[in-house]
């Protein structure tokens, strides 16, 4: 095991080894019976790479151990081990979900410093009432600045002709147009506010019609969230090992088969992943694996004596029959899949 693998995963890797060690099964066969390759039960054994949850639990069952302490003991190998850190938070989503309460609202009307117009109640100063004082004022004003005649007595100013008004009519004079200012600009307001709050809270569609009815498969850039211990889909899968990433065991199916003298080439597809690799299995050192996508190509070996199974990176796919592997042979035998 790598000296620098912390406490509790070095003691989930050795609980693992007692478990596969009990139950006298070889590598290849509980392979067979977990749907992860040999290759990823050494890595696992070995220390070099965490075991996904789905692949701890099948090897519970295939070797009948107990999986609540198998499974306790990867939770805690799992919180010490290495993680990607979390993707950064968008700021434009942050900005968009931001409180209302947050954003400025502008004054409606003019200033109110001085006076009591913003009060609730409060109509402002009486048209009719200043027009009555401006009257007497002016009225005043000429009278004091007339003089007076010697020998005439002075006469007082004809009376105001008085017009009959209907009760309440200076109260709707004074209220009137004020109260329809104010609901106006109130009615403005929350107009403007509700039209904000939509404009702000309304990101839109996220997939179209056209989009939707075009696409037989989950799309190789698609945004649909992933599943717990999934890392990629479509061309963020291109390149990367399928065990790994999360895209094989129960999430992976054999798409094509075939046999070059007597070694299986297979085509193993991931729709969760939106992605395909190629295996060999009965093979030999020097014995390659080749899977192809459109333009993308990715290759695996068998290297190691003994090791009898090989699988290449992912390619991106839109669906399974895009893919194709073929087998090339220490003999020079090759064979494709169709």
């Amino acid at each position: 095991m790598p000296d620098e693998l912390d406490a509790r995963a070095a003691e989930f890797v050795v609980h693992m080894r007692r478990s596969v060690d009990r139950s006298g099964l070889s590598l290849t066969a509980l392979a067979e019976r977990t749907g992860y390759s040999r290759t990823s039960w050494e890595r696992f054994l070995d220390g070099r790479l965490l075991a996904p949850r789905r692949a701890v639990d099948a090897l519970a069952e295939a070797t009948g151990t107990s999986p609540v302490h198998l499974t306790t003991l990867w939770e805690l190998a799992e919180q010490s081990w290495h993680h990607p850190e979390p993707a950064p938070t968008d700021r434009t989503t942050t900005q968009l979900r931001a409180p209302l309460t947050t954003l400025p609202v502008r004054e409606v009307g003019g200033p109110t410093e001085g006076n009591s117009w913003g009060l609730a109640g409060y109509r402002g100063p009486s048209k009719a009432r200043d027009a009555t004082n401006a009257g007497t004022s002016n009225a005043g004003a000429t009278e004091a600045s007339s003089p007076a005649i010697p020998g005439n007595p002075a006469t007082p100013p004809p009376p105001a002709p008085s017009t009959p008004t209907e009760p309440g009519a200076e109260g709707r004079a004074e209220g009137g147009p004020r109260r329809w200012l104010t609901f106006a600009a109130a009615t403005a307001a929350t107009l403007a506010l509700a039209t904000t709050a939509f404009l702000l809270t309304d990101t839109g569609p996220t997939t179209t019609p056209a989009a939707a009815t075009n696409s037989p498969s989950p799309s190789t850039d698609s945004r649909t969230p992933l599943p717990p211990g999934v890392k990629c889909a479509g061309t963020t899968c291109t390149g990367e090992d399928a065990e790994t990433m999360g895209c094989g065991g129960p999430l992976a199916t054999t798409a094509e088969r075939t046999t070059v003298a007597g070694t299986v080439v297979e085509v193993r597809y991931s729709r969760t992943c939106a992605a395909a690799w190629g295996r060999i299995l009965r093979a030999g050192p020097g014995d390659t694996v080749q899977v192809s996508a459109g333009r993308d190509r990715q290759r695996g070996d068998v290297t190691v004596a003994g090791d009898t199974d090989a699988y290449t990176p992912m390619v991106a796919v839109r669906a399974a029959r895009d893919a194709r592997a073929c087998a090339v042979l220490a003999s020079g035998e090759r064979g494709c899949t169709q």
